[in-house]
């Protein structure tokens, strides 16, 4: 809220709109916890004029501030007299800041100039840029006396304690500033005097008593008149001593030089300010909870803990006066054995001062004498790179008036339940953060030169910093080459181009290789199959086929790669990685034997592939099933009771069936590869992905010329011509159903030639409703032969459908009641759903809207029951038309609405922009829309 630009929270700068809106927030913010009523919002943020109907707009403005503050944990609530904005003081940094100065002024000397210059460094520039309001400006001038108040405190603290060098530079700025300050020349006076420059000094008492008599026509004051008699008089008083550092107890500096590259991780550095949270009735020492891990759960190796930790240590040393310690545990280290507990403590025992003969030989003598000499003192200890919470414990402070940061792999379970640890876990940088730190290291000119090429780096890197610091250590030594040609170099290598040869810790797939470690070989190979399993997570039954393990192995196994930090778990029992760990995750399975690899893969792919068949039989029991032999020794399919439990497992494993299918293409193996596309057929129709249904079958296509069934191919060629034409492209529609007609007839196949004829039923326009007719017709005459009577009813609802298309509403009717007997008497609710569509668009064409109405309220309920999303899509769009007929717009317009996000959901965009079109014409013109 200090800031120069936008609006800032604690050390975040958060975007809540254009300057009325930051307006309103200002007034709220600056009266944070008291309620402010809504005139006195009204005359703040509109002083002069009012916008027309103001309250209503003041609504809005808080509406899209809840939007935008409720992530941040900021709430605005409405009170019977006004808004409250509802936050933790310490979010915003005007409180902030005003609590610190509070603090300050009850505290001892060090303290309080610490803890002044925490205040002061929330300041951003003038408050409230860019908002210009009375009230605004009233408040701004006050902050700023605020402000300057708390500067000059800090500077007087300073001067007591004889850290003039400290504040003398910035005593001369706001002398500058305001020459006639009289308090500002004292503090400057004593400064030059505290220095050794006391003529400068006295010169500068007579400078600015000669202004202010020039000026003002006044003397100096009595406090200034003084300190310059007590300068002239070399009083001692004036010129106090630093307070010694004995021997005895050493501040120790350890920490190493904070990152230079640093960017982002504003959550984590607020999660870690947690620590530094001030215990109510604690007094003027500040005292400190807890000890806080950051565990790089997802990250592993390179995920920038290390980074962190410094960076937040650095920006922390005045809450640190009496030390900060910091030891590398070497817990995955390339070059050494990770570090005894004992080396450790030793180490920061000299550091505090103890010659190395008077230090205990036993650990845990060594830990009670660190213990001892860290008590009541406020230090910081980083233990970087932990593997085990054995190396830890030993170094952990007893006071509470220390902080305690640990990096490590693991989660370093031990240390949260027995210690009361915080687990902070480190995930990638977003998108933007990755963006910012590559432009950084690049620099921006470069990166404004080639903006497609960062974005692919980023993209390429994931937001992983070691592959980011990699990729742009690669692009600053070698200035002259294109970053489009570095992306294209990393696009087709990948972890090659991120690997070095000679420094480990510059290589990502080394710096991986270290989490490998402590794992046995049954879990390296787990890992291994990892990386080449279908699609882009995983799940436990999935694991127990890609492994052979039993349930309780491969949970284990799964427990102990997430404690490596090599998988993620994520709700509902999904595991993942990140791309480039899954890329070395890949890598290592080139070193398994093949037969174990691809034993491995046809297990996953048959639990894939026979969970996905048993799914398509329970959403469509009618259809002709097809036989793919038993599943490989050891893959237990996922159990699934019905339909609804069916639809959800195809949801949630769409991308592994996909991703299936192509890995058995890669391998040949034909017959797969067309049974995954039967399996997903009906849930691609059902969930309208239509795309994803054409290429699933493009590649069944190609894998049935090589297999000895000529059925494959029919099927092939008329489930292509089936999404062609739901894809609107009707010559290629036509052309694949005459090859499986003709494929058909030359199989003298009856059951092929019906569904065949069926399907062309379907794919000739309105245009050519006689020719479908004639289509439905010859499906009917073969079904009936071959005595499938729900196949009976489904070319009697095709030709009810072109009846009425051909305006033969009696006969449209005729057929789908016969239709609606079968589809009853054989309880076929999708079949009855489409007939009931029929019906109601049948009544439509014929004037009879209530009717249409009727009908399709009831194939609607029938569609959303089965998970139809596609043709509850359709049926939607159809609802709103009767509805318009009879001038019923609202009813028009919340069907067509959601059939509007649902076509744009499945990607039908030329649906949703008739369906818009459809909108536009009901909210312009008193027309009805006509059948």
């Amino acid at each position: 809220m200090l800031g120069d630009v936008g609006v800032w929270i604690g050390s975040r700068r958060v975007e809540v709109g254009h300057a009325r809106q930051r307006c309103v927030f200002a007034v709220l913010a600056v009266e944070a916890n008291r309620v402010v009523t809504v005139d006195q919002l009204l005359e703040r943020v509109w002083p002069r004029d009012l916008p027309l109907r103001s309250r209503q707009v003041l609504q809005n403005y808080l509406s899209r501030l809840r939007q935008v503050l409720s992530p941040e944990g900021i709430g605005i609530e409405r009170r019977s007299t006004g808004y409250v904005l509802l936050t933790d003081p310490d979010l915003v940094d005007l409180h902030r800041f005003r609590a610190l100065v509070t603090l300050a002024r009850g505290a001892g000397d060090e303290h309080a100039f610490a803890l002044l210059g925490q205040a002061l460094t929330l300041w951003r520039g003038e408050p409230f840029t860019g908002l210009e309001t009375p009230w605004l400006a009233a408040v701004r001038t006050g902050l700023q006396q605020e402000r300057l108040a708390a500067q000059l405190d800090r500077a007087d603290v300073a001067l007591r304690c004889g850290r003039h060098a400290e504040v003398l530079t910035e005593l001369f700025a706001l002398a500058e500033q305001d020459s006639l300050n009289e308090r500002v020349a004292g503090l400057l006076v004593l400064a030059l005097h505290q220095a050794g420059r006391t003529a400068d000094a006295l010169a500068h008492f007579r400078q600015v008593r000669a202004e202010l008599v020039e000026q003002l026509g006044i003397e100096p004051g009595e406090a200034l008149q003084n300190l310059h008699r007590r300068v002239l008089d070399a009083d001692p008083v004036l010129t106090p001593l630093p307070t010694p550092i004995t021997a005895e107890r050493p501040v120790p500096r350890q920490l190493p030089a904070p990152p230079q590259w640093f960017t982002g991780r504003g959550a984590e550095l607020a999660r870690l300010d947690q620590a530094l949270e001030v215990v109510p009735g604690a007094g003027p020492e500040r005292s400190r909870t807890g000890t806080v891990v950051v565990s790089a759960i997802r990250g592993t190796g390179g995920i920038g803990k290390t980074c962190l930790a410094l960076t937040w240590a650095h920006r922390h040393l005045d809450e640190f006066p009496d030390g900060q310690l910091f030891v590398d545990l070497h817990g995955f280290s390339p070059t050494e054995e990770p570090m005894t507990p004992a080396a450790a403590v030793r180490g920061f025992l000299s550091a505090l001062g103890r010659d190395a003969g008077r230090i205990p030989s036993e650990l845990d003598a060594q830990a009670a004498l660190y213990r001892t000499l860290v008590a009541g003192r406020r230090m910081l200890v980083v233990l970087d790179n932990a593997a085990a919470a054995e190396q830890v414990v030993p170094l952990l402070p007893g006071s509470r008036s220390c902080i305690v940061l640990i990096t490590g792999r693991t989660r370093l379970a031990s240390l949260i339940d027995r210690h009361g640890a915080r687990h902070l876990t480190l995930d990638v940088l977003s998108r933007a953060e990755a963006h910012a730190l590559l432009t950084e290291r690049v620099g921006a000119g470069r990166a404004a030169a080639e903006p497609e090429a960062v974005d692919e780096l980023v993209e390429l890197c994931g937001g992983y910093p070691l592959a980011l610091s990699i990729t742009a250590r690669n692009a600053a030594t070698r200035p002259t080459i294109p970053l489009a040609e570095l992306a294209a170099e990393l696009r087709e290598l990948g972890l090659d181009v991120l690997n070095h040869d000679t420094d480990p810790v510059a290589s990502l797939p080394k710096v991986l290789s270290l989490s490998l470690r402590h794992l046995t070989g049954e879990q390296r190979t787990a890992f291994a199959l990892l990386g080449i399993a279908p699609g882009p997570d995983t799940t436990l039954p999935a694991v127990v086929a890609l492994t052979g393990s039993s349930k309780v192995d491969a949970r284990r196994t799964m427990a102990a790669l997430e404690e490596a930090s090599l998988v993620e778990r994520r709700p509902h029992g999904r595991y993942a990685m990140h791309d480039l760990v899954r890329a070395y995750a890949a890598a290592t399975a080139r070193d398994l034997d093949e037969p174990v690899r691809d034993a491995a893969l046809r297990r996953v792919v048959d639990f894939y592939l026979h969970t996905a068949l048993a799914a398509d039989r329970l959403l469509n029991p009618f259809r002709p099933p097809i036989e793919h032999g038993q599943p490989a020794d050891g893959v237990r399919p996922d159990p699934l009771p019905d339909s609804s439990a069916a639809l959800a497992w195809l949801d949630d494993h769409h991308p592994h069936l996909l991703a299936a299918q192509q890995s058995v293409v890669a391998r040949h193996d034909h017959r797969t590869v067309w049974h995954l596309a039967w399996a997903l057929t009906i849930f691609h129709q059902r969930r309208g992905r239509l795309h994803d249904d054409l290429a699933v079958w493009q590649a069944a296509l190609r894998a049935a010329d090589h297999l000895p069934d000529p059925t494959s191919r029919i099927h092939a060629h008329r489930f292509l011509g089936s999404v062609h034409t739901e894809l609107g492209l009707h010559e290629q529609s036509i052309a694949h159903l005459h090859q499986a007609l003709a494929l058909a007839q030359a199989q003298d196949d009856h059951v092929q030639l019906a569904h065949t004829h069926l399907t062309l039923s379907t794919a000739w326009p309105r245009a050519d409703a006689a020719q479908a007719l004639d289509h439905a017709r010859r499906a009917l005459e073969f079904f009936r032969v071959l005595g499938q009577p729900v196949w009976e009813a489904e070319a009697l609802n095709l030709m009810g459908w072109h009846a009425a298309h051909l305006g033969d509403h009696a006969m449209a009717h005729e057929h789908c009641e016969a239709a609606l007997v079968l589809l009853r008497r054989h309880h076929d609710p999708h079949g009855e759903a489409a007939v009931l569509d029929t019906l109601a668009y049948a009544d439509h064409r014929a004037g009879h809207q209530q009717q249409a109405i009727h009908h399709y309220g009831q194939a609607l309920a029938l569609y959303r029951s089965l998970g139809h999303s596609y043709e509850v899509a359709n049926t939607l769009d159809n609802l709103g038309r009767p509805h318009a007929v009879l001038g019923q717009r609202e009813q028009a317009r919340a069907a067509w609405r959601e059939a509007r996000e649902l076509f744009r959901e499945q990607g039908r965009d030329g649906d949703a922009d008739r369906v818009r079109r459809q909108l536009d014409e009901l909210a312009e013109g008193p027309e009805p829309v006509t059948p």
